[in-house]
């Protein structure tokens, strides 16, 4: 049986680990608590006096900065964040909050788990890659399409939270996200990394796949040459924006069928480094998949005419452009993590569920041009769906457009962030800000908004007030008014005639 170690942390605090190694990642060996709580983590390499001091401040001034603040408890679920430092035999080791449990796999892969990966974490590559989905997980993993929008979501806001505080992660990538689909959960881990701009530079240049185009253009110069660029928030700022892109389509926005040079690693530095081109590249479409080189495992989504970009949406579509096309080569111009939240959070406003009981992804982004199908399984939509356009009053009785449209379903509920600009489905949400306001449904053929909460909802073409446990009959032109505070939201009605046949 092994044996427990007791070490005194650098708080003056006990520390116990059971001497018995459970992991081992490309700089640490770790170890789990006696009571499985939390994971020490010792670095194989001597760390020197600035690695030292890093490690003091992740700790200290910069985990308070980050956890100590008003919303602090939310961002618990999001980091696993290192809270003490040991050292033991001359190494020195960070303790860290053990992974949540929906962090490991319930059923691991296909086949009664013949990979064997029940009961261990769920890497973000499990999760990215078409051919892993397809060929090895357990179809209970995998969650649906909504789920990978959530995770997304909750990496651009845990992301745009280390930036907000001067932080950069160096090495995003799906080697250091969990993931859980089935819940719609993320959590970003190897928190030890983060680069302080002009006081801690980065250990590592990043992970293959993830490695902004200008920082592996110039791995081979030494650290000291100023033509060198090293990892940063905007580096990060493109690792995102691959998770995000790999996450929703299940392939690499840089891998295409390109070849720059016959030698391999050659090819590899130009096809990731100074020749990057977008796969899906509106003009230059040298760099799309050979699907006649693709494994059938990687389909339908390596073929990009099959499944291209756009079907995440309008607001994503300007920003998978602006990193890939426009901020590929330009770091200044890629969006940052607040704007991939928001277009993110809008997003989901415009998904769908697909009638097709068997589709596997069970979710689409709605056509707001009047015609939509499942990308997916190809299942037209035949009935007519309401769509709400977002207007704000701006002083003055003047309403302007948000651009924002919230797509009905039956059962989909309405929340304090659909009907106040000024609130938004973040990490500063109040508990009453989270209760629903009302909800939609389909009855008798027609298509109702219950009002819960509204204190007065008012139909302002009619005059028609409906007050809470009241509802309301949706049809076209209808203009709904949820209350003349600050911020108050108006929505317009479009009822969507034009069906497409199966």
């Amino acid at each position: 049986m092994a044996r427990t170690v007791n070490l005194t942390a650098h708080d003056g605090s006990t520390i116990q680990y059971v001497d018995e190694m459970i992991g081992s990642g490309g700089m640490k060996d770790v170890y789990f608590s006696p009571d499985r709580k939390y994971v020490v983590a010792f670095f194989r390499d001597k760390q020197d006096a600035n690695a030292r001091d890093r490690l003091l401040n992740l700790v200290g001034p910069y985990r308070e900065k980050i956890f100590n603040g008003t919303v602090g408890d939310y961002w618990q679920k999001l980091y696993c964040w290192p809270t003490k430092i040991v050292e033991h035999k001359g190494r020195v080791g960070l303790v860290a909050p053990a992974y949540q449990k929906h962090f490991f796999f319930d059923f691991g892969s296909k086949n009664n788990d013949m990979l064997k990966i029940k009961g261990k974490e769920k890497e973000g590559k499990w999760f990215a890659s078409a051919s892993n989905q397809n060929k090895f997980l357990d179809p209970r993993e995998k969650g649906n399409w909504l789920s990978y929008f959530r995770i997304c979501i909750l990496v651009s806001r845990a992301v745009r939270r280390l930036h907000a505080a001067g932080l950069a992660h160096s090495d995003l990538s799906y080697k250091n996200v969990l993931v859980d689909p089935s819940g719609g959960n993320a959590c970003i881990i190897d928190i030890d990394g983060l680069v302080v701009p002009g006081k801690y530079p980065p250990d590592v240049v990043g992970t293959p796949d993830f490695i902004a185009p200008e920082v592996f253009a110039t791995k081979n110069l030494k650290k000291g040459d100023p033509a060198r660029k090293l990892p940063s928030i905007l580096t990060d700022r493109h690792a995102l924006a691959v998770i995000i892109y790999m996450y929703l389509l299940y392939r690499h926005p840089l891998r295409g069928g390109k070849i720059h040079d016959m030698e391999a690693q050659k090819d590899e530095e130009l096809s990731m480094g100074a020749k990057a081109l977008f796969v899906e590249h509106p003009t230059d479409l040298s760099n799309r998949p050979n699907l006649k080189q693709v494994k059938s495992s990687y389909l339908p989504w390596a073929d990009v005419g099959a499944i291209p970009f756009t079907v995440t949406g309008p607001y994503l579509k300007i920003l998978f452009e602006k990193a890939f096309i426009a901020g590929l080569h330009d770091p200044q111009v890629r969006p940052t993590a607040d704007e991939w939240e928001q277009a993110l959070v809008k997003t989901i406003d415009l998904m769908h569920p697909c009638s097709n009981g068997t589709c596997a992804q069970k979710w689409f982004i709605a056509d707001l041009n009047g015609e939509s199908r499942c990308p997916f399984c190809r299942t037209p939509v035949k009935e007519v769906v309401p769509i709400l356009e977002f207007f704000s009053f701006r002083g003055a009785g003047k309403s302007v457009p948000d651009n924002h449209r919230l797509v009905v379903y039956s059962n989909l509920y309405l929340y304090q962030w659909h009907i106040n600009r000024h609130v938004f489905p973040n990490e500063k949400l109040t508990e009453p800000q989270r209760k629903p306001a009302g909800y939609f449904v389909r009855h008798e053929g027609k298509w109702l908004l219950i009002n819960q909460a509204i204190p007065i909802l008012k139909e302002l073409v009619s005059g028609q007030e409906v007050l809470p446990g009241g509802n309301l009959e949706l049809q076209e032109g209808q203009q709904l008014l949820f209350s003349e505070e600050d911020g108050a939201r108006m929505f317009v009605v479009q009822m969507q005639q034009k069906q497409i046949s199966a």
